[in-house]
């Protein structure tokens, strides 16, 4: 990759660079595609869990304390049913635990197990390493400046986002 340099912010992109941008675009989606393809394939191979699985046991490990059905929901950006299906597979297979709320049955808590905290664990780790080696053909230096892009763009697109709810 080349310097980041910092650059002057335009309030509507030159024409010329329009097609630039869509190509930046589809190959961001492309890699993020491939390596989800890849990390998809591997829970299941490794461990024999789907990536939603993955992600909400990463949730509940994150925060270290149960979470409600709506919080998983909302902390994953997906529906309450989606979220129902996951903690089912994951409750039978002991990975986590659920209860209802004793003054209102409608609202469902959801914990790691120990169990399940033992095999998120052992996931985490070669997740991680997984992630490290599909992204072994960048140096440290390239790492950090695409950290830098990432974050301009996503500031871009913070940024136009608030400008189109305005308007």
């Amino acid at each position: 990759m080349s310097a980041c340099r910092p650059r002057a912010s335009t309030p509507a992109q030159a024409p010329g660079n329009r097609k630039q941008a869509l190509r930046l675009w589809l190959r961001l989606l492309t890699a993020s595609t491939m390596i989800e393809q890849q990390v998809r394939a591997r829970l299941r191979q490794r461990f024999g869990v789907t990536l939603p699985q993955f992600d909400l046991l990463a949730a509940l490990d994150k925060t270290g304390e149960a979470l409600t059905m709506s919080e998983l929901s909302q902390r994953l950006m997906v529906s309450n049913g989606n979220v129902t299906g996951v903690v089912d597979r994951l409750s039978r297979d002991g990975l986590v635990e659920r209860w209802a709320k004793p003054s209102d049955r409608r609202v469902q808590y959801v914990r790691l197990t120990p169990q399940g905290q033992r095999a998120f664990d052992t996931m985490a780790r070669e997740h991680e390493s997984w992630i490290a080696d599909m992204m072994s053909g960048l140096s440290d230096e390239d790492e950090g400046q695409f950290m830098d892009l990432l974050g301009h763009l996503k500031q871009s697109v913070e940024n136009r986002t608030l400008r189109s709810i305005e308007e």
